[in-house]
């Protein structure tokens, strides 16, 4: 019996490579990665590796049609939230156009899509949501969050839409994301300032990666938000990682969203109902402790590696979106 092929895209960020670590560590399918820059992150064992920008047509189509999947896992986005905001022809061309393409080639080649999305959809004036809420975004890149999710709704293919949030972890050559700038600011001395009215779901991208998987493997349909155990504000979240990483909390100072003048408006009583996905997918969301201390153990075995094997070039990490 043929094993089933996967499609990751966007294979060199977090999700993609945690979506890959996971694929091949199971060794149940075949797998192609691809993803803008000329070469992978990272080699994987099996699997192929191809360049595709998803804003041009003819390139998902070679892609698709090469590799012929029985699902698309689509992780590729522009998720700078102010980017966003003042590039928005950019934003729609990678965020919406280019998921079309995906999803063009997907209903030729008789092939799944599942796409990640995100709680920007909402408005944060009264969450936390759950699948059924209707959504009212803020800002352009939650427009065009949303704007792609229809894209696949109407598509014509079968499809699985995962919401999540403030995603976090560890993977080679990542930008940054809100856990490694935190740890980067208070293990350098850094006083940070951090907003303690936004309210969210911190998510742990190995736990997003198992539910997407873990979608694929029940066959199921329709939209699930897959988001971390518990919903606490982005300072509290802040003070719990510096008693995980025992950094100094004194560091941490708390301020309001208002005051940081962003571009893009920001939702801030957010937060996503998982109890769908852990019904339906028996998905088990890891509480902010838990996650942390998986991401803490990522870490001193990343860098027990370094210390066996030599220096490799640092990875960037510097402050991230809000």
């Amino acid at each position: 019996m043929n094993s089933k092929k996967i499609l990751v895209i966007g294979s060199n960020g977090l999700l993609g490579q945690k979506l890959c670590e996971i694929i091949v560590r199971g060794g149940a399918y075949s797998l192609t990665i691809a993803s803008i820059e000329e070469k992978p992150v990272r080699q994987v064992v099996g699997a192929q590796y191809q360049r595709v920008d998803i804003t041009n047509k003819k390139d998902v189509k070679s892609l698709v049609f090469g590799c012929n999947p029985d699902v698309i896992i689509n992780a590729a986005a522009m998720t700078n939230v102010d980017a966003c905001e003042t590039e928005r022809e950019m934003c729609w061309k990678i965020n919406v156009e280019g998921v079309e393409n995906i999803v063009e080639a997907a209903k030729r080649a008789d092939t799944k899509v599942i796409h990640v999305s995100t709680d920007y959809v909402f408005d944060g004036k009264a969450g936390p949501y759950t699948e059924d809420d209707r959504p009212e975004p803020l800002s352009y890149y939650g427009k065009s969050k949303l704007a792609s999710e229809t894209a696949v709704r109407t598509g014509g293919v079968p499809y699985m839409i995962a919401r999540t949030m403030v995603l976090y972890g560890f993977a080679p050559g990542v930008k940054p994301n809100f856990a490694l700038w935190l740890i980067d600011s208070l293990e350098s001395g850094k006083p940070v300032n951090v907003v303690d009215d936004q309210f969210g779901n911190p998510t742990l991208v190995d736990d997003l990666a198992y539910g997407l998987i873990q979608a694929f493997e029940m066959e199921r349909t329709g939209i699930y938000n897959i988001a971390g155990r518990d919903i606490v504000s982005r300072y509290e979240f802040a003070l719990k990682l510096a008693k995980v990483f025992n950094l100094d909390p004194h560091l941490i100072t708390p301020i309001k969203t208002s005051t940081l003048k962003q571009p893009a408006p920001r939702p801030l009583k957010s937060g996503l109902i998982t109890l769908k996905a852990e019904v339906e997918l028996g998905y088990r969301p890891s509480t902010v402790e838990q996650g942390l201390l998986i991401l803490k153990t990522q870490l001193n075995r990343t860098l027990r590696m370094l210390a066996d094997s030599g220096p490799i070039p640092a990875q960037n990490v510097s402050k991230p979106r809000g």
